[in-house]
């Protein structure tokens, strides 16, 4: 007995079968394409062919972009450099006129003190420093040409700088007041005890024949006593740093006020200047008393 063959096989029956769904088919899509199949088939391959445009146009889209941040990535370089560029220069430019600035500043405030101090006084620039060398100085750059002479007495507004040392023609040494054989004439604010100053260097002094039985305290003003006839009585010199006794004499260390390494500009004081000057140049840091009531 053979088997029954399918109707859907590739067979006579089953391919008759396919040829009807396919006129089927074909039918039904003239029926729904209408008189204008034409239309139908642009408007179906424009529906299928929206995705590929879609996806073209963002293509096309990120290029552009790319392209673009790619632009502005290189004029912000460009910008980047320009700027760095003009900070450079204006880094430079501050450096160079800091050095203008810090002089016309200090000139301002020589000054100001120049008008409280009632003594005939003279500037001069320090042009050269031989501070780290022993015993070195400072050079000014005026002389004998200006009139100086020894012994005269060298100050800004800080405080005391030194006393000329030697005067040449055109220049003139001065003997800064930390210098090992250096030697001032100074009183202490509080108790008006007198001693020398003798230099210790680094900026650093000693007050030399204070007695033992002196208090003195840390932190404690000193100033010039006058008795040297190369500075007033009053003037600031700098500030007791350290305090100890000693089998003879008490051991006072001070800490000189003007800064010496960045001196530019001085004042020079006449010389063997008066003992007494109106009034007593009291450090910045320090405020007169109060008055006590009834006292004029």
């Amino acid at each position: 007995m053979h088997p029954r063959a399918s109707n859907w096989g590739w067979n006579p029956a089953g391919r008759r079968r396919y040829a009807l769904i396919l006129l089927w088919l074909g039918h039904g899509g003239w029926v729904l394409m209408g008189p204008h199949p034409g239309q139908v088939w642009t408007r179906t391959a424009g529906l299928l062919a929206r995705p590929a445009g879609q996806l073209a146009s963002r293509w096309e889209d990120w290029r552009a972009r790319r392209r673009e941040q790619g632009r502005s990535y290189g004029e912000i370089q460009a910008e980047n450099a320009r700027l760095r560029a003009q900070v450079a220069g204006l880094e430079i430019a501050d450096a160079q006129a800091a050095p203008r600035v810090s002089e016309a500043d200090e000139a301002v405030r020589l000054l100001g003190l120049r008008k409280q101090i009632p003594l005939a006084l003279e500037g001069a620039r320090v042009i050269f420093s031989t501070r780290p060398e022993a015993f070195g100085g400072l050079i000014l750059d005026e002389g004998r040409d200006h009139g100086l002479v020894p012994d005269q007495g060298v100050i800004v507004p800080e405080g005391v700088v030194g006393r000329i040392w030697s005067v040449g023609p055109t220049q003139a040494k001065v003997l800064p007041a930390d210098a090992p054989n250096a030697s001032l004439a100074v009183m202490l604010a509080r108790s008006r005890a007198t001693g020398v100053l003798q230099g210790l260097g680094s900026g650093r002094a000693a007050i030399r024949y204070l007695s033992n039985q002196e208090v003195v305290q840390t932190g404690e003003a000193v100033f010039t006593s006058g008795l040297d006839r190369v500075f007033p009585r009053g003037l600031l010199v700098g500030y007791v740093s350290e305090v100890a006794k000693g089998d003879l004499e008490l051991r006072v260390t001070v800490q000189l006020a003007a800064p010496l390494d960045r001196v530019r500009l001085v004042l020079l004081l006449p010389p063997q200047p008066p003992l007494e000057v109106q009034e007593p140049f009291v450090a910045p840091e320090q405020k007169p008393a109060a008055r006590k009531r009834g006292t004029p």
